[in-house]
């Protein structure tokens, strides 16, 4: 999701095969986007304050080389000035890109003690927190960002990204309409909804949420990444091959591809996992 992606979680109960399925679906998710050299949630996902841009291009939406790049030029800003906003904000978008989600919440640790008050420090602090697991912090740091007077869509969206992650599926939900509400058809939070139905195991409603993201002007290769899955998971595995590899370079698609069919290869273990669920339910 190019406003990112914190990764979900499916409902709220603790048995052992709802647990293992939804690691399952949470590496699938997550590993598509390391994969493609984006970086959760999920995080993404996906999650929902936009990436800063190096040079007119969003850090969401470089390469391998342009995001190492990117990092290396970012790191080098940081050092010389590491209590200047912008350029904190790039360094730590584009460590938790390239899934160095460690080194980027220390950079945003510093970036936060240094603007404790500042909405988007707080909100790319948040994310981080939620990028390195700690979802408890996140969700309060991200609420503390918010403020009822004057709502940010992106903080109600990567909001409702965390309490998907943490189980919390209907006030997630929730949030991610209000989100359309204030940014009709916006590609990252129809995304985020497509991936919140995808992890509780609804596949159709994931994948109209999933292909009206990828059919909206500004969605990146991440969302029909997500879409390739969905649509490989409901057995149309030509037509998951065909999404997963269009509009990126050679090498980025085979890889892609590649680790397409290595989850697609998992059906029988999704399949076990489901009859698990209907038979403890």
């Amino acid at each position: 999701m190019q406003a990112e992606q914190e990764q979900i979680m499916v409902g709220r109960g603790t048995s052992s095969g709802r647990r293992a399925k939804q690691g399952l679906l949470l590496g699938a998710c997550l590993a598509l986007m390391v994969t493609q050299g984006c970086g959760s949630v999920s995080n993404e996902t996906t999650g929902s304050i936009q990436r800063p841009a190096q040079q007119g291009r969003a850090v969401a939406q470089m390469n391998t080389t342009e995001l190492q790049s990117a990092v290396r030029t970012y790191g080098a800003a940081y050092d010389r000035d590491p209590k200047n906003k912008p350029t904190g904000l790039s360094y730590a978008a584009a460590l938790q890109m390239a899934g160095r989600n460690d080194q980027s919440l220390a950079v945003m640790q510093q970036m936060a003690i240094a603007h404790p008050e500042d909405r988007d420090v707080l909100a790319a602090y948040g994310k981080a927190l939620a990028a390195a697991g700690d979802l408890p912090k996140a969700l309060e740091t991200i609420r503390r960002a918010q403020t009822p007077d004057y709502p940010d869509w992106r903080l109600y969206s990567a909001e409702g990204a965390i309490l998907d992650q943490m189980g919390q599926q209907v006030p997630a939900r929730t949030l991610y309409r209000k989100a359309l509400d204030m940014q009709p058809n916006e590609p990252t939070i129809l995304s985020n909804l497509g991936m919140s139905y995808l992890l509780g195991n609804d596949l159709k409603s994931a994948e109209s949420y999933l292909r009206s993201a990828a059919s909206q002007p500004g969605s990146d290769s991440r969302v029909r990444q997500n879409l390739a899955l969905v649509v490989g998971l409901q057995g149309r595995f030509d037509e998951a091959e065909k999404i997963a590899s269009s509009e990126l370079p050679p090498a980025e698609a085979e890889a892609n591809v590649a680790f397409l069919k290595a989850m697609l290869a998992q059906q029988n273990t999704w399949a076990m996992l489901k009859d698990k669920d209907k038979a403890e339910n």
